[in-house]
């Protein structure tokens, strides 16, 4: 019997077909950056106060400023201590009585009585527009805007469960292009929203295809190619993300409105339809569905955009990945050390979206340049990946993973307690914060594929990045409700979360140089296993399914 993988020695593990399929996907990256932190953008709440419709007429009438107008609109509450326009209520002046002139320098109204705004809010947003000023989300409405992310996240955890069992029915790549179907649709849908809750129906079906898509993109390609390309693959797909991110604050710059933002970011997906012509069935899936002759098709076609020539080997091509085990949530948490891993696993995933999500989302709320700011904090994702190609192999798993969640936690503890004259520093600190939280999230894949036996390992880490979409649904609530406490509040948050991980890691074993294991006694008594070694870089038939999950969220 021969295996695909054997096919592929023959074939070409990454030529030029590999390579073409490979570009073509992770463009599919890019545009999830937009959908997963463009609320920074189309969520933005700016400085706003109460409407006074008087005082706009009069404001036209007297030529006042717009700080004269909102002097007069609104009375200074107390903000830690410090003297501040307030943002939910106003001043109660009957404008019409007479004695009020022009002056506007000699009106005193501090001692007039206040209510609540009346009439909805002006907001200085220099003449852009997010959900946040179009649907006035704001004082007891603001936080319907943590509904807007968490109902995005709600989308990726039902989807990726849906599609992923739909990948492995129907194929991944019509998986892929009806997930990209969904996407052109419900993100357009989402653009033309007429109310809230439409908007929130609309980002939910957007998130349960975006997810998934991108999850089917993943796992075709690391279908495609050799064994040992396959983590250098998956990490550089996961990059793109990273490009995307990039490119984000500069379209937000030129777009002013967040529904001609929600355009711009779906029209790739309609473009990924073209991919029907472009991009072949997984053949591993293939043979797992009895379909040897399209396999061995689409084999050939490989080989010969490779330029390379197949044996006869390939009239005895077979499934490498059958699996006739029955697995159970049980099987994860029956034995001492099986539960440990489960435990650890999932809280990694859980708090790699919470501090990852957050610090993203917390540029929004602070006072910078978030075009700026969210550029320069982009940057410092690129080298968490080449750490990471650079140290897995070289020092292990458990010690850079660890070290990536407590650098993060240190990070987000000193910024916290940065006083905002030293910018630049606070700037520094919060950047390195982000590398290591990056590093700890794409990191995470490697070890839980790693420290389950082959016939749970699939299973295994669809349960424990199942807390990564539940993270991704607590994230906005603990950023922006905590961060009207204190600005840094959510910071201490988050920087507890990725000590505990990473102390939590340390309790892991290593598994660099280890032979994957077959069973659940390999894990609990490991030195019954042999020591036989495999290739540094080499994942084993099946293993694929496991990294589908890679990165949830923005991963």
């Amino acid at each position: 019997m021969t295996t695909f993988d054997d096919i592929l020695e023959e074939a070409g593990k990454f030529g030029r077909c590999q390579k073409r399929i490979f570009a073509l996907l992770c463009m599919v990256s890019m545009p999830w950056a937009g959908v997963y932190v463009g609320i920074v953008f189309q969520g933005f709440t700016p400085d706003h106060w109460c409407r006074d419709p008087e005082v706009v007429e009069r404001r036209r009438e007297c030529s006042w400023s717009l700080a004269d107008s909102r002097r007069l609109t609104v009375p200074l509450v107390n903000s830690s201590g410090v003297p501040q326009p307030s943002t939910c209520e106003q001043y109660e002046v009957d404008w019409n009585r007479t004695g009020l002139t022009c002056d506007s320098q000699g009106l005193d109204l501090s001692g007039t009585p206040t209510t609540g705004c009346k009439n909805g809010w002006e907001y200085d947003y220099e003449g852009r527009q997010s959900f946040v000023t179009e649907f006035d989300l704001v004082c007891s409405d603001a936080w319907l805007v943590d509904m807007y992310q968490a109902t995005l996240n709600v989308g990726f955890l039902v989807g990726s469960i849906a599609i992923g069992y739909l990948a492995d029915r129907f194929g991944r790549k019509m998986s892929f292009l009806m997930s990209n179907l969904l996407n052109g649709i419900a993100g357009i849908l989402v653009a033309v929203a007429p109310n809230y809750v439409s908007l929130l129906v609309f980002r939910t079906l957007y998130g349960f295809g975006v997810k998934g898509g991108w999850v089917a993109g993943y796992v075709l390609i690391t279908e495609l190619v050799g064994v040992e390309y396959r983590r250098t693959v998956g990490v550089l797909y996961q990059m793109f993300f990273s490009v995307g991110i990039l490119i984000l604050p500069l379209l937000a710059y030129y777009i002013t409105d967040w529904r001609w933002l929600q355009v711009v970011i779906t029209v790739p997906y309609i473009i990924f339809l073209s991919y029907y012509w472009f991009i072949p069935e997984s053949p591993r899936w293939l043979l797992s569905q009895n379909q040897k002759s399209k396999a061995v098709k689409i084999t050939e076609d490989m080989a010969k955009e490779n330029k390379m020539t197949l044996s006869k080997n390939i009239e005895t091509l077979a499934d490498d990945n059958a699996d006739s085990h029955t697995v159970s949530f049980m099987d994860l948490i029956r034995t001492p050390k099986m539960r440990k891993h489960t435990f650890i696993l999932s809280y990694n995933w859980f708090t790699s979206a919470v501090v990852y999500q957050g610090l993203i989302m917390r540029l929004g709320i602070l006072e910078g340049n978030v075009y700026i700011d969210f550029l320069i904090s982009g940057l410092v994702e690129f080298p968490a990946a080449f750490l990471i190609l650079f140290t897995i192999e070289r020092i292990g798993r458990r010690l850079p993973f660890a070290a990536a969640n407590i650098v993060a936690g240190a990070a987000c503890f000193i910024t916290a307690f940065i006083p905002d004259s030293m910018l630049w520093f606070k700037t520094l600190v919060a950047c390195i914060g982000r590398l290591g939280i990056t590093m700890a999230f794409e990191m995470v894949v490697f070890v839980n594929t790693e420290l389950y036996p082959t016939f749970v390992r699939n299973f295994g880490v669809s349960v424990c990045s199942t807390l990564c979409d539940v993270g991704g649904i607590i994230a906005p609530f603990l950023l922006y409700r905590l961060a009207v406490i204190w600005l840094e509040l959510p910071l201490i948050i988050f920087g507890s979360l990725a000590f505990v991980a990473g102390g939590l890691v340390l309790l892991l074993p290593e598994t660099r140089g280890v032979p994957l294991p077959e069973t659940i006694d390999d894990i609990e008594f490991p030195d019954r296993k042999s020591k036989k070694r495999l290739k540094q870089s080499e994942l084993v038939p099946g293993e694929e399914g496991a990294i589908r999950l890679a990165r949830c969220g923005g991963f």
